[in-house]
């Protein structure tokens, strides 16, 4: 990952909760590490709040320093770290404003990176603006989710986008695909002979992905009750996650080669018919609840949530591809807000034997499973049948776990720190094209439309529990259930 290539980092909405708690700290972490970053590349933080250089260093001191480094900051690094952050003072509303921010990187070496962290209703705007002063060449642009509310939307913002920068230049980034464990289930897949034979219908016979939050909404109660859980996690983080798993080994490692395997699987989706929705999708929104002891308030009573609310805090959802590799393999997909843990994890289920003599447990489907955990500890186990010591031939469920740490004396590197080196050296494979996004949105859209229709009430569930009753059914009907529910 090092690179010698000289860089200017443009950061819009520098003061925002994502620059604060992952940005800056990859930033930092990269420059820490040393020889990742090029010792001439620059940060410049933009915001309007700010009054100077000196007040936004400030700033990073307070707000950004206590989410560097768990085993505490290198104050040397810190302050070279500092040095390398300049300050430019913008109304992003205010197109004029940016003629600052040309005569700030006017000769300045190297590639620029405009990273923006806003809200997506300043995406075009800023673009807009980058253009008008003459930004947009040699330039790279990171569009941050949600990119729309549906597919129109989605597909107005890039096409506004896409008048300004080439797709090549734009970086729509998911921090899920920077996980370690997502780049491990590339190589466990892709590296080794062991498991690519089985990775098909033949011998699989379920895939859960599951992304499991215990906080709610917290201070995003306005964005989150026109959003919902449909779109803020499955039309992104989920179906990537799926089509990773999913995918045909690509010919190589470029970015397009990847995508466009990503982009196959998604476009094998089987189509959703509106009639069948109640079976295979369901939502829920979370009431009060404990969570580890803790009292919590139900969504509709959370700050910036309507009463009457009907968006859902919680989705399951039954996927099904429509090729040779997967044709009537079910991927069961969940995410949701207030429940028992937090998690996010992909969990293959495997075939029975065809038959046993050693009894009923080798009969048990899922009895072999690989558990990909991405957090919040990145691990990988595999499970399958041993005899247990004693007398008769008694089978129990043993694991065996791929301890990267015990190899490889590397800490492993957090997503942002990956993606955000990709961008500023050029990599593209690791972010989702304009293609994947529109695939992704044209299957989601239909459940989106039919619950807009029916205007029923998401299903309630009490925080710190799994979620609604129905989606533990819903895989029951497939003779399946989800792995926390396992004996």
């Amino acid at each position: 990952m090092q690179t010698d290539s000289s860089f200017t980092f443009v950061l819009f909405g520098g003061t925002g909760d994502l620059s604060m708690r992952k940005i800056l700290p990859a930033l930092y972490e990269a420059h820490r590490a040393g020889g990742m970053l090029a010792d001439s590349g620059k940060i410049v933080a933009v915001a309007r709040h700010i009054a100077d250089r000196a007040a936004y260093i400030d700033w990073v001191n307070e707000h950004v320093k206590p989410h560097v480094s768990k085993n505490g900051v290198d104050e040397t690094a810190w302050a070279s770290f500092l040095d390398r952050i300049e300050f430019v003072k913008i109304d992003l509303g205010n197109p004029e404003d940016f003629t600052l921010l040309r005569d700030a990187l006017s000769g300045r070496p190297g590639i620029r990176v405009f990273y923006l962290a806003t809200g997506p209703s300043l995406f075009v705007p800023i673009c807009r603006a980058l253009a008008s002063v003459g930004l947009n060449e040699n330039s790279r642009i990171v569009l941050e989710k949600p990119l729309g509310y549906d597919l129109k939307s989605s597909n107005a913002i890039n096409d506004a986008v896409g008048e300004i920068f080439a797709e090549e230049q734009i970086y729509r980034i998911d921090h899920y695909l920077g996980k370690e464990p997502v780049q491990n289930l590339l190589a466990l897949r892709f590296g080794n002979v062991l498991f690519e034979p089985l990775w098909r219908r033949e011998w699989v016979e379920s895939i859960q992905i599951t992304i499991a939050e215990e906080l709610g909404v917290e201070a995003r109660g306005d964005f989150y009750d026109n959003t919902g859980a449909l779109r803020d996690m499955v039309q992104n983080h989920l179906l990537q996650l799926l089509s990773i798993v999913a995918m045909e080994p690509p010919h190589s490692m470029d970015s397009d080669s990847v995508r466009d395997e990503k982009l196959r699987v998604l476009r094998a989706l089987k189509p959703i018919d509106p009639r069948d929705i109640g079976k295979v999708a369901v939502r829920g929104q979370y009431h009060a609840g404990v969570i580890r002891g803790s009292a919590v308030p139900a969504y509709a009573t959370e700050p910036g949530v309507k009463q009457d609310s009907n968006t859902e805090t919680f989705v399951a959802v039954k996927v099904e591809i429509e090729n040779w590799r997967w044709a009537g393999v079910p991927f069961f997909l969940r995410t949701g807000k207030r429940l028992a843990d937090r998690v996010a994890e992909i969990v293959v289920n495997f075939r029975a034997v065809p038959h046993s003599a050693l009894g009923a447990s080798a009969l048990r489907g899922g009895a072999n499973r690989l558990v990909i955990r991405l957090q919040p500890n990145e691990t990988i186990r595999l499970y399958c049948l041993a005899k247990q010591p004693g007398e008769g031939m008694n089978l129990a469920s043993v694991h065996l776990d791929l301890a990267f740490d015990r190899f490889f004396r590397e800490g492993q590197m957090e997503a942002y720190q990956r993606l955000l080196l990709d961008v500023i050296n050029g990599r593209l494979a690791l972010f989702v094209r304009r293609d994947e996004q529109e695939a992704a949105w044209r299957w989601v859209e239909p459940i989106l439309n039919e619950w807009a229709a029916a205007n029923k009430p998401p299903k309630p569930y009490a925080a710190g529990t799994w979620g609604p009753a129905a989606a533990s059914a819903m895989l029951a009907q497939h003779g399946t259930c989800w792995l926390e529910e396992e004996n």
